[in-house]
């Protein structure tokens, strides 16, 4: 049984319930620096082992990986310090916010042989891995094209302060999503080119950074897709609309996932169309606490094959090598709102020295 231990009991209350529901783990410790939230997670989960010293549970020589769900700026130095420690690395999404950390992290996974993954944990929901299953089986035959986006009515976010700092900007908070989608099917993004804007609503609150973004990517095959985002207004019905969707479109059909509202509908090679719904077990497997946060199901199925990825001794996707490439398109994306010109990804990671890294297989 693989002993784990969580950083950052925010977002990590999923991983929490996900590690003590499994039968391939065990939680061995949880630290986050706010001791209440810690006595919080202790009470909510009946578990009392925390602590708020990191460093002490680097220490536990029993713990085999660390899960971290800290403030972005302080991913690369968590990381870091979990990998020389020799302990196997979950990592929520983005896994650093600054290319500079890139070359030494590599480094250190290279000497230390231990397994980093990052917490796309978009890809692990229901409808997601059945778009997913049904591409791989050539279901819509060679894919054309990508559509993808993530709507959401956030204005909530515009009462809290540090929203409407410098720092914070929805194209890493929000944008990232649909953007691994695309990495997903297309992992050889060559360029990018963007256009984003601040809503009505965001301006009136003080937002910095752009709420309203479109953007096309060009795969070095000549493949196009793209993203989009919204998240300082209203919402169509969920009827009608999905906060998240991935479409693709292929020569013989097309599929189209929506994630929160658990729907998915395909167009397979034979002309069938079909519209799946899943009901209130898988439900309850995915929302187990309150509202449509903390989705705990998504990050019980990527616990599990990170284990299977440790067991078996195979890469589980993202790796930090896929990571640092999304955040090298992230970065050219963001470059490319500031110009309003197309940027280049290889561009980004040569600023970086990080030229040539292998896209996913």
């Amino acid at each position: 049984m693989l002993q784990i231990g969580i950083l950052g009991l925010g977002e990590g209350r999923s991983t929490m319930s996900a590690a003590l529901r499994s039968d391939r783990y065990q939680l061995k410790m949880m630290c986050d620096a706010n001791e209440e939230l810690c006595k919080q997670r202790s009470d909510e989960f009946n578990f009392p082992n925390y602590t708020t010293n990191y460093q002490q549970m680097l220490n536990d020589i029993e713990i085999d990986i660390i899960a971290i769900y800290t403030p972005d700026h302080l991913h690369a130095q968590h990381v870091k310090q979990a990998l020389l420690h020799h302990k196997h690395v979950v990592c929520t999404k983005p896994l650093i916010d600054d290319l500079n950390d890139a070359k030494e992290l590599l480094q250190l996974q290279e000497q230390t042989g231990k397994k980093v993954f990052v917490g796309q944990s978009s890809r692990f929901f229901e409808p997601a891995k059945r778009q997913r299953k049904d591409f791989e089986e050539g279901q819509i035959g060679e894919l054309i094209t990508i559509e993808s986006n993530y709507n959401a009515d956030h204005r909530w976010f515009l009462e809290k302060k540090w929203a409407l700092e410098k720092s914070f900007k929805w194209l890493y908070g929000g944008l990232s999503h649909p953007v691994d989608f695309v990495r997903w099917y297309l992992p050889d993004i060559q360029e990018v080119m963007g256009y984003g804007m601040i809503s009505a609503n965001g301006k009136a609150a003080g937002l910095k950074n752009e709420d309203t973004m479109h953007f096309i990517f060009k795969a070095e095959d000549g493949r196009i897709a793209s993203v989009s985002g919204s998240y300082t207004g209203p919402t169509q019905p969920a009827k009608r609309d999905s906060g998240m969707t991935c479409i693709l479109r292929g020569t013989e059909g097309g599929s189209q996932a929506d994630y929160h509202e658990l729907r998915y509908s395909i167009t397979d090679k034979t002309g069938e169309e079909k519209m799946i719904t899943w009901g209130d077990d898988t439900l309850k497997y995915y929302f187990r606490f309150e509202g449509q946060s903390h989705h705990a199901g998504e990050y019980q199925n990527y616990l599990e094959y990170f284990a299977d990825s440790i067991e078996q001794n195979f890469t589980a996707y993202p790796d930090m090598k896929e990571g640092i490439i999304t955040i090298a398109l992230l970065q050219a994306m963001d470059d490319s709102l500031k110009t309003g010109k197309p940027v280049k990804v290889e561009e980004i990671l040569s600023r970086y020295n990080l030229q040539k890294l292998p896209a996913t297989p």
